[in-house]
């Protein structure tokens, strides 16, 4: 299946057998990482990186990987290019385009991304914008076929503030046969929009979506337990919503209302005895959060080495 030239920018603009040919991808370039062969498919390829939010895993990652692909990424931030001076994004998107074979950018709005997509003639890439975090839940979902052998059928549980992360768990899960619960307090909930466009995934995909302010009822029969930061990068901490979420943090006790086996999961950086336990994070027969994280990288290997 071809995936060549696509935008990578949302998880609902693909169906079950592309996101699969993505994460056969990942796997198999994984395979091939440690087994030390050699997989430089992208030799001679460039791909532009914008970031206009500060990374750890999303630059390295994507780094590491292009150069592992046998091709040459490059670091841009606002204030190191035109975008700091004013170009607008949809120049800057044309001109890039005439250099490089992909972009990838890791923005603030939603919109950001979407205009660089609306005006590159190359495969724009969405590390990250506030509406959603599609790399993230691609690797995701290779990790949890890692530990629990498939997709198709899992309950996964996320709980905590919505935000980008669970927007994209709404998405790409339900599409690849996951059931899907979002456990938040009231005023934390997903957007109506955002509930609206997973139901109909999930109505075509045969799956379900649940949102509800239990974190107990969220987890349980839970194969994955899910948690994200209380306050995303520029948020102003607030006592209130502190006080909200709380409740909902990922602790032993709530482990314990899923499944035995159940998996606990955190895309990072995580605030330690926040919004997860230290002990859950570092439990090894619950925690997969590195392994996670490492799969960033192979994750992304996949969908670069389709699109490009």
């Amino acid at each position: 299946m071809s995936l060549l030239g696509r935008n990578f920018v949302d998880l609902a603009d693909f169906k079950r057998p592309e996101l699969r040919s993505i994460l056969d991808k990942a796997h198999e370039l994984k395979s091939q990482l440690k087994q030390g062969q050699p997989h430089e498919i992208l030799k001679g390829k460039s791909m532009a990186m914008i970031f206009m939010k500060s990374s750890t895993r999303t630059r390295v990652s994507f780094e590491v990987g292009m150069t592992q692909l046998g091709g040459h990424a490059l670091y841009l931030q606002p204030s190191g290019t035109q975008l700091g001076r004013g170009e607008t994004i949809g120049d800057t998107a044309k001109v890039l385009s005439r250099y490089c074979d992909v972009i990838m950018a890791r923005v603030y709005g939603h919109n950001e991304v979407v205009e660089l997509a609306e005006n590159a003639t190359v495969p724009v890439v969405n590390g990250l914008s506030d509406f959603n975090h599609p790399c993230q839940i691609m690797a995701d979902m290779m990790t949890i076929e890692e530990h629990k052998g498939k997709l198709e059928g899992l309950k996964i549980a996320y709980v905590g503030d919505s935000n980008n992360v669970s927007n994209s768990i709404m998405q790409g899960c339900t599409i690849m046969g996951m059931d899907v619960t979002i456990g938040s307090p009231k005023g934390y909930t997903p957007s109506e929009g955002i509930v609206k466009r997973a139901d109909a995934l999930s109505k075509s995909n045969k799956t379900t979506v649940e949102i509800v302010n239990d974190p107990a009822a969220a987890v349980k029969n839970a194969d994955v337990i899910y948690t994200d930061t209380f306050f995303s990068m520029g948020q102003k901490r607030e006592k209130e919503k502190e006080d909200a979420l709380m409740p909902f943090q990922v602790n032993r006790a709530l482990v314990e209302k899923a499944k035995l086996d159940t998996i606990v999961m955190h895309c990072l950086p995580a605030h330690r005895d926040e919004e997860l336990t230290s002990d859950m994070m570092d439990d090894s027969k619950h925690s997969v959060v590195f392994d996670q994280a490492e799969n960033r990288l192979h994750a992304q290997k996949g969908i670069l080495a389709l699109i490009v």
